[in-house]
């Protein structure tokens, strides 16, 4: 079974906006917990007027059918932070060990109209996962065949069979964004994970993921950012986002927030047209802004500074000689 679809953004996390709108029940656990974007935590002692507390999405024990009763399931419906093509769930079920589902299966929906009672009611429901096998206190990986892979979805329903406790639910795939919409407005984020950039590699990340780059929103604290560990060898450290579209980037925003003692010193950008994966041999890379020194705990604005590179599908963010940065927005015009 791949796994290989966890390197693509959560399209169902908080993070990115997501929102869990409708469930059948949830009475032990709110729905809410399922797209928290934290690691599902245990605290032994902890228990409310309804019971053990826990760190996710948990319904009553059914008593409407005999265990076993085929087609008994409850349910949690998500709207995804961003549209999207579906590629695999991780449905985690960690802590969940004598109160996990037996079963899960997921269904997708492309609702443009929002996820009314109504909407939901009468939604065609396409199912990416059929009725499947959960283990208790684990990641359950479900790569998505091709076969079930829909054009856009907007929604993602979880059926549990037939009730118990899931702690998280990823949903990992390519965001489809919507251009026309988004131009409407003039220059667009090309890098933004909502708008479908995504920061292929990186020189290290010992202290913060690359992908935390190009979240929405600003930074929270210090680990909410891109962080290396401390250079001992002469050089610098780099990391490269593949733009959610090509196009002419004419603003760059750099954001070292929260990182008063551990800014780079300075940085620089680059880039190049390239096809998906093959940026990194016989790519030529063209300045974007050149070394410009930075300062901590800083919005950085560069708008003059940006040299002109018509058709770029990629940027390398180059720090001097290490450190940290929150976030980068890259604005410009898409070439489609």
């Amino acid at each position: 079974m791949s796994d290989s679809f966890q390197s693509l953004f959560d399209l169902a996390s908080e993070r990115l906006g997501a929102v869990a709108v409708a469930c059948n029940d949830d009475f032990f656990a709110p729905k809410e917990n399922l797209i928290k974007a934290a690691a599902p935590i245990w605290l032994p002692d902890k228990y409310t007027d309804r019971g053990k507390w826990m760190d996710g999405w948990e319904t009553r024990r059914r008593r409407d059918a005999e265990p076993g009763t085929p087609g008994v399931y409850d349910w949690c419906v998500i709207r995804l932070g961003a549209p999207g093509i579906v590629r695999g769930f991780d449905v985690h079920t960690a802590f969940f060990k004598g109160n996990y589902p037996e079963a899960c299966a997921i269904d997708l929906a492309d609702l443009r109209d929002g996820a009314t009672p109504a909407a939901l009611a009468r939604a065609d429901w396409k199912e990416a996962l059929p009725q499947s096998k959960l283990a208790g206190d684990s990641h359950n990986l479900f790569p998505v065949p091709e076969s079930a892979v829909a054009s856009r979805a907007t929604h993602v329903r979880l059926r549990i069979f037939p009730d118990g406790g899931v702690a998280r639910l990823r949903v990992h795939g390519d965001v489809v964004a919507d251009w026309d919409r988004l131009t409407r407005r003039g220059d667009v984020d090309l890098a933004a994970a909502a708008n479908g950039g995504f920061v292929v590699v990186c020189s290290d990340m010992f202290f913060g993921s690359r992908n935390n780059l190009i979240l929405p929103g600003d930074s929270t604290h210090m680990g909410d950012g891109w962080e290396t560990k401390r250079r001992r060898v002469p050089g610098h450290e780099w990391t490269i986002v593949r733009l959610a579209a090509a196009g002419t980037i004419r603003r760059v925003e750099l954001d070292t927030k929260h990182f008063k003692g551990n800014a780079p010193g300075a940085c620089s950008l680059e880039a190049c047209q390239a096809g998906a994966g093959d940026f990194e041999v016989g790519v030529e890379w063209r300045e974007l802004v050149p070394r410009t020194p930075l300062k901590p705990d800083t919005l950085h604005l560069f708008e003059s500074e940006v040299k002109s590179v018509h058709g770029a599908t990629h940027v390398r963010l180059n720090i001097f000689p290490d450190g940290g940065v929150a976030r980068l927005r890259l604005f410009g015009k898409p070439s489609r």
